[in-house]
């Protein structure tokens, strides 16, 4: 009688290799180069109630967004409280963003190579956001989503409808929801209008959720006025935290399993209200002077040496090559170092957007991706969807006794 045959097993089913895009080397390098000068004789940010934030996670900062803003109003925030953090990389905030930003090259900043990611940010998914809470991360995330960015300056200071994710997730996760209030950076780009008809056709034809009007017009032509920002004194405000479990409590739901849809969206609706009350008070406290001219002027009085950095029409330049330099050698020369950026010259001439696509198809990284394969050239841009479920971030190190 022959022996039974051994039954086939399943072989085990290795996890997912963790993924970290987030650089703190290339975030610091940027502060110290590009966003510090900004920051500092530029936009000159003030941060109030930083008792109300907790040191760790989970929790969710839940941001208003000022319009056509190109999210500066993100950039700004989070690098000035990672350098009041002393940019440890442990306490960076992880933003999440929606997903044209990586897809567009022309929505990151200048273009760069996976900018949001290398600087902590996360794709906006719901699971990607559940992770981010189980895991114990402190979100940076704007309820109003993409329309919050594209409201334009006719709609200034006036919350677009909330999503409702961030309700049941900070409720399952008990993490509180602490309000973050921008004020004046709505007046980065006070010459931005939208109208829905055009930005769906924008959003169809080019990726691009809004073409604000006049200023988008002139971003066509002259490709660094597309990020054109003017100098608003940006004043962040954190307000107390909520409870988002008590929220749902007092609208009848108490199971978090089985949500109800209406009932999240009462709430969100409620949460908007709330803080659309409070940015309105801020706003005649801290929205006076957007500018704050003799602000402005000390700063720029301080940086008189760097001026050309620190001023918009810099920006390209000082941008792309911080980020160049921090995966290529030194330059040989100050002619080199002139010379082997000579494509930057297409943000600064006439519809230079073509001259810019070209060169980035003919040049080999880090200036372009000659040489590369599809897979390749997106995973350099970061052009794709980050699942963290394919894709997970390695845990947070253990925290030290207390």
């Amino acid at each position: 009688m022959r022996p039974p045959r051994p039954s086939p097993t399943t072989p085990p089913v290795e996890p997912p290799e963790p993924h970290e895009p987030f650089d703190p080397q290339f975030s610091l390098a940027m502060i110290e180069g590009v966003l510090g000068p900004m920051l500092d004789h530029y936009f000159r940010p003030v941060i109030f109630g930083l008792e109300h934030l907790p040191a760790e996670g989970p929790v969710v900062l839940a941001a208003n967004h000022s319009g056509n803003a190109f999210p500066y109003d993100a950039i700004i925030f989070d690098a000035a409280l990672w350098r009041l953090d002393g940019c440890d990389p442990a306490k960076k905030l992880r933003a999440v963003y929606e997903k044209e930003l990586s897809y567009v090259w022309w929505m990151r900043p200048f273009g760069l190579d996976d900018f949001w990611r290398r600087g902590g940010g996360v794709d906006m998914l719901f699971d990607n956001f559940d992770r981010l809470l189980a895991r114990g991360d402190r979100i940076l995330y704007f309820p109003e989503g993409v329309p919050g960015i594209g409201k334009g300056f006719n709609n200034r200071y006036q919350l677009q409808r909330y999503s409702t994710s961030f309700v049941l997730l900070s409720a399952r996760h008990r993490a509180p929801v602490v309000p973050l209030y921008m004020i004046n950076a709505e007046w980065i780009n006070p010459f931005g209008y939208v109208f829905p008809p055009l930005d769906r056709l924008m959003q169809r034809l080019f990726g691009v959720p809004f073409l604000p009007l006049p200023a988008g017009l002139l971003g066509i032509v002259f490709p660094w006025i597309w990020y054109l920002a003017f100098p608003a004194r940006t004043i962040f405000v954190f307000g107390p935290p909520i409870d988002m479990v008590h929220y749902l409590a007092q609208a009848g739901m108490t199971d978090l399993d089985t949500p109800d849809r209406q009932t999240l969206q009462r709430t969100a609706e409620r949460v908007r209200q709330e803080m659309q009350s409070t940015l309105d008070a801020l706003v005649g406290i801290h929205g006076g002077r957007p500018y704050d001219a003799g602000h402005f002027w000390a700063g720029l009085r301080h940086a008189w040496g760097q001026l050309r950095w620190v001023l918009p029409t810099g920006w390209p330049v000082s941008f792309t090559r911080r980020a160049r330099d921090f995966s290529r050698p030194p330059a040989r020369s100050a002619l080199h170092r002139i010379l082997r950026d000579w494509d930057l010259v297409g943000f600064y001439l006439p519809f230079g957007w073509a001259f810019l696509s070209l060169t980035r198809m003919l040049r080999r990284p880090p200036c372009g991706y000659r040489g590369l394969s599809r897979e390749e050239k997106a995973e350099r841009q970061g052009a794709f969807m980050w699942r963290l479920s394919d894709r997970p971030l390695p845990p947070r190190p253990a925290r030290p006794p207390t």
